[in-house]
């Protein structure tokens, strides 16, 4: 079943939480979290921010019980006032009690209608486990509870914990297993660009089982790109289809209910942006670099994990003519409150400028992009099916990698992947080579304008 309400947060906002909560005395300890909304219909609250509650301000902590002091419950208030957003109350059980207790229950009863009187909002209260595991409710205005489904984190490794199965040591499904399957059938993955590298990443994540698929391209099938999309047909490239949809109406078929939504539109949109924020994790295939700065900002704004692949194939200069220099690929993973896509030099300020320019005026700045696949030579229809195919592997094993890890060394030193074909030679880049910038996206959800970008306004003003 997938879930119907979930609640994310950072990997650093994670460790600090962790840390805070069990000092190592055995006795309970609180903090409190503010959180952004993701829009509907999805219920996903974002954790924004949140305060650590000094041990000395409880007038009671016991292994079992705590008093919660209202000055720091106030404080959260006004953080959470003037956007309406939520208010969740997150204490420990060293014990490792792995449900609210009775004690919980009489005191959300006596807090939480105090919250709600303050902030029209749902709000919540929180238990996380001494192995860091966290399960969560939420409470309607009329005072209905409803269990959060899952509480993920993106890191380094991608954390799920599912409430049905929080009462279970914390165990991962093995990766290449039926379980692995069984937990991505509750899982949403988004595809942006669902054409060369984007058409096979598309594929091998629907028959990887993610119960739901969002893919985002506006672009038409071509007779051109016949060779390199999978599910085309000279059929559509004569009729003009969208990329999106052929592939929607083929891969559609693999299950008895349609699981692959496509959306006909240019990433810089509302609609894609919107429809990308459905996710529980961003696969970027695209050869534009605006697109990438857009899931990049996507990744900050939602708290999720993005995967971004690109190839290319450099030429060199011979007595004889064009000769290919290298067959390469690249694969960043990158997690929110960690190194960005900009951080690391994929895109910049100047090159985001050059490629507005050379759109607009291709004649003039023909020099600043490059004429296809195969940079120097302007080829209509590139025979790179295979390198398309050993990226996307790539891709979608990052992914795998990081949710169900396999690797014998830590996912923290693979920040980036570049494999080199013509030289048979892979190289891997920590998170640590990169720093990481600060950004007030961090966890904004829809907050306007959208992903801090005007372009992005409300529909009726676009």
């Amino acid at each position: 079943m997938m879930p119907a309400t979930t609640l994310s947060m950072t990997q650093a906002a994670h460790g600090q939480l962790l840390a805070h909560l069990f000092p190592g005395d055995g006795r309970e300890a609180a903090a409190v979290l503010v959180c952004t909304r993701v829009p509907e219909p999805r219920v996903r609250l974002l954790v924004k921010d949140f305060i650590l509650v000094p041990y000395h301000a409880c007038r009671r902590r016991t292994e079992n019980s705590l008093t919660w002091p209202g000055a720091y419950i106030e404080a959260a208030v006004d953080l959470a006032e003037s956007a309406g957003l939520s208010v969740i109350l997150l204490h420990s059980h060293p014990t490792g009690y792995p449900d609210f207790s009775r004690v919980d229950d009489e005191s959300d009863e006596a807090v939480i209608p105090c919250i709600q009187a303050a902030v029209t909002a749902d709000h919540g209260s929180a238990v996380m486990l001494p192995d860091g595991r966290i399960l969560a409710r939420m409470y309607g205005p009329n005072g209905k509870v409803t269990p959060v489904d899952l509480v993920s984190v993106a890191g380094d490794d991608l954390c799920y914990w599912w409430r049905d199965g929080i009462a279970f040591p914390a165990l991962r499904p093995m990766a290449f297993t039926p379980s692995m399957s069984q937990e991505l059938g509750r899982l949403t993955a988004c595809i942006i660009g669902v054409s060369g590298t984007g058409s096979v990443t598309a594929e091998q994540v629907c028959r990887l089982g993610f119960g739901r698929v969002i893919g985002i391209d506006h672009d038409r099938v071509e007779e051109k790109n016949l060779n390199r999309i999978l599910n085309t047909t000279l059929a559509d490239a004569k009729g003009a289809q969208t990329k999106v949809h052929v592939f929607a109406d083929r891969i559609n078929l693999l299950r008895s209910d349609p699981f692959f939504t496509p959306i006909d539109a240019d990433v810089m949109t509302r609609r894609a942006v919107l429809a990308a924020s459905q996710a529980d994790v961003i696969f970027c295939c695209v050869d534009k670099l605006r697109a990438r700065m857009v899931a990049d900002r996507l990744a900050a704004a939602f708290l999720l994990p993005l995967i971004d692949v690109g190839v290319a194939i450099p030429t060199r200069a011979t007595p004889n003519g064009l000769a290919i220099a290298e067959v390469t690929g690249r694969v960043d993973y990158v997690f929110p409150g960690g190194s960005s896509l900009a951080d690391r030099g994929v895109y910049t300020s100047a090159s985001l400028h050059a490629e507005a320019l050379a759109e607009a005026d291709p004649a003039a700045h023909a020099d600043q992009v490059k004429a296809g696949y195969i940079d120097g030579m302007p080829e209509q229809a590139p025979s790179v099916i295979t390198l398309n195919m050993r990226a996307s592997s790539a891709c979608v094993m990052e992914f795998i990698a990081r949710a169900y890890p396999f690797r014998q060394q830590s996912n923290r030193g693979f920040a980036r992947t570049r494999f080199m074909l013509a030289e048979a030679f892979e190289e891997h880049e920590a998170e640590s080579a990169c720093a990481a910038g600060s950004t007030p996206l961090l966890g904004a959800g829809a907050a306007e304008p959208l992903l801090g970008l005007p372009v992005l306004g409300p529909q009726e003003h676009e």
